[in-house]
C-alpha cells in the first residue's frame, strides 16, 4: 500500500518540518517533496502495511509535527486505491488531477503511457490521481501538461506542483 501526505506549513516553518520530517521521523529524502503549488510539502509513504500501519506510524506523527509547534496550516491525507510504478527519477512536478470514477483506470493507463510520465497514483482524497512527471523546464512542463489534457479527454481537472529542491 501507499500513500501521500500534502503539508501546508505556517509562512517561515517548512525548514523546520523539513527537518523534523528528515531528522526525527527519518523519512527518506527521497520520498519528500517541497512544492510550489496548491501544499508546501509531500510527502510519499511506500511499503504500508495497511490503513491502520499507516494512521498510527505515519499520519499521527506528522500531525504531531504541526500541534506540537504550531508549524502547519493544513494537512492532506491521499491513499492510494492504484499504484502506478514508482519513480526512476526525481520528478520536475506533480500533477493533481480529477477524473470521473468509472474514467479513473483509463486515466491511469493512459497517463502512464506518456514516457514524461514517471509515475500516476490512483487515490482517495480531494484529487483522483497524482502524477510525477519530468520535464526540462517550465515550458516543456506547459506543452506536457496542455498534450495531456488534449489526448486524455477524461481529466476534468489539473493542478500543478513544481518540485523545489530541498537544499
Amino acid at each position: 500500500m501507499k500513500a501521500y501526505m500534502g503539508l501546508t506549513c505556517k509562512s517561515g516553518a517548512y525548514n523546520e518540518v523539513l527537518k523534523k520530517l528528515l531528522f526525527s521521523l527519518h523519512i527518506d529524502q527521497q520520498n519528500v517533496f517541497l512544492l510550489f503549488g496548491p501544499v508546501d510539502i509531500l510527502v510519499q509513504f511506500n511499503e504500508i502495511k495497511d490503513l491502520d500501519d499507516f494512521v498510527q506510524n505515519w499520519f499521527n506523527k506528522v500531525k504531531m509535527i504541526g500541534a506540537e509547534e504550531n508549524l502547519l496550516t493544513k494537512t492532506l491525507s491521499l491513499i492510494v486505491i492504484s499504484e502506478g510504478r514508482l519513480p526512476a527519477e526525481r520528478p520536475f512536478a506533480f500533477l493533481f488531477l480529477n477524473a470521473q470514477p468509472k474514467n479513473l483506470e483509463n486515466v491511469q493507463k493512459s497517463l502512464l503511457e506518456f514516457p514524461e510520465v514517471l509515475s500516476a497514483d490512483t487515490v482517495f482524497g480531494p484529487y483522483d490521481v497524482i502524477c510525477a512527471v519530468k520535464a526540462n523546464d517550465n515550458k516543456d512542463l506547459q506543452l506536457l501538461i496542455s498534450q495531456i489534457q488534449k489526448e486524455i479527454p477524461q481529466i476534468q481537472g489539473t493542478t500543478t506542483a513544481i518540485v523545489a529542491s530541498l537544499y
